[in-house]
């Protein structure tokens, strides 16, 4: 296998669920040993065969060790000895009562890294809360933001905070291997997810921020610049699914002319109502009426291959299958690659979303069970022999 970016960079991963997951997964799919910490039965967060946590976990290295027994502790210790970073993404004060926190490894190996990925962070009043994705949207604004029509907070169906602080702790993994290559220090990564996630909320933060004006829930309507119609319209069902869509948007006079000839210059596209962009936006809603009624006799494909061919910015609202099975753009570049299950068969997973001319990351092998790699990580990595191991496993502090 060619070289990665990565190679020879070990990280004692310690995270969970989705966040600190997200976050190991890019360091291991371009070269670095992840070898996930992790106890006997961790809650049930699904197949690690298949589904989210296989493609979350691909491509690492699992341990099971008692992190409430003494030697357990001694072998993580003894694990973060040997590695480059160590990971975490609990409330700030757990890796300390292990005493596995900074300064701690410190004292083991000088040139530690270590990234604590805290809902909050180590400082300020909330420092010791405990968080989750959703939590830290509202804490943000953005579950204000998304509100029903009549004002009820609709926040987002999946944690988009934990993606957010995944790519931000990866980002700050790099940064911090790349800083000790130039100096030969390691440091201390105090990563809150609350300010990543609200580092992207975008234009309203900056209304506030800059402006001090309060923004009001934009609903499921685009806050990008002013166009009508603009927004998703229902088109003619596709092999029994009637739940198809396409997204339309039309900002300048020329693109809406152009839009008018691709419907096929309909009689209510002449009225004075939808003569400007001001008089479109003020009439959007019997806009879209009329918009819809050609949409509908469309599949979504057609209308956005009609519409583009025009000029005019359009798509299908893709769903699970279109994205793994019709996109053709995803399909060229192999964005789903399979890897092999433990039975021989294969799953795919989500691929990596960028290419190195001098060589990218690969997706290496499919998500470890609990304690897969007992016999490497204690064995060879350590060098601890047969018996010491069954050893161990008798005492409670390991399991295999």
């Amino acid at each position: 296998m060619p070289a990665m970016p990565l190679d020879g960079v070990r990280i004692l991963d310690f995270t969970w669920v989705v966040a600190g997951p997200v976050a190991t997964r890019i360091l291991a799919d371009h070269g670095a040993e992840v070898i996930k910490v992790e106890r006997k039965e961790p809650p049930q967060l699904g197949n690690r065969k298949l589904g989210l946590q296989c493609d979350l976990n691909r491509g690492k290295l699992s341990v099971a060790l008692n992190m409430q027994h003494p030697r357990g502790v001694e072998l993580a210790r003894r694990l973060a000895a040997k590695s480059d970073v160590v990971i975490d993404n609990f409330s700030a004060r757990v890796m300390r009562t292990w005493g596995m926190d900074y300064e701690s490894l410190a004292a083991v190996k000088p040139d530690i890294i270590c990234i604590s990925m805290s809902g909050l962070g180590h400082t300020g009043p909330r420092a010791s809360y405990v968080s989750y994705g959703p939590t830290l949207q509202a804490l943000t604004g953005y579950t204000m933001l998304m509100a029903e029509p009549d004002g009820t907070p609709a926040g987002y169906g999946y944690s988009y905070a934990d993606t957010c602080g995944g790519y931000t702790g990866a980002l700050a993994a790099l940064i911090a291997i790349w800083n000790r290559r130039r100096t030969g220090r390691g440091q201390f990564v105090d990563l809150a997810q609350l300010e990543a996630v609200a580092s992207v909320i975008g234009p309203a933060l900056l209304d506030i921020s800059v402006n001090g004006r309060t923004q009001p829930a934009p609903g499921y309507n685009s806050q990008e610049g002013p166009a009508a119609p603009h927004g998703i319209y229902k088109c003619r069902a596709l092999d029994g699914d009637d739940d198809r869509w396409v997204a339309i948007a039309v900002s300048t006079g020329p693109e809406w002319r152009r839009f008018v000839t691709a419907i096929g210059t309909p009689s209510w596209a002449s009225d004075p109502k939808f003569r400007t962009l001001y008089l479109r936006m003020q009439n959007s809603a019997e806009l879209d009426a009329n918009v819809s009624r050609w949409t509908a006799d469309r599949s979504a494909e057609d209308a956005m291959a009609i519409l583009q061919r025009a000029g005019i910015a359009a798509g299908v609202v893709e769903n699970g299958i279109d994205l793994c099975a019709r996109d053709p753009q995803l399909k060229e570049r192999d964005f789903w690659p399979a890897v092999s299950t433990a039975r021989g068969a294969t799953t795919n997973v989500t691929g990596i979303p960028f290419k190195l001319s001098g060589g990218s990351g690969k997706v290496r092998s499919i998500a470890p069970e609990v304690g897969e790699n007992f016999d490497y990580v204690l064995g060879e990595l350590l060098g601890l022999g047969r018996a010491e191991r069954d050893e161990l496993v008798a005492a409670g502090a390991v399991w295999p």
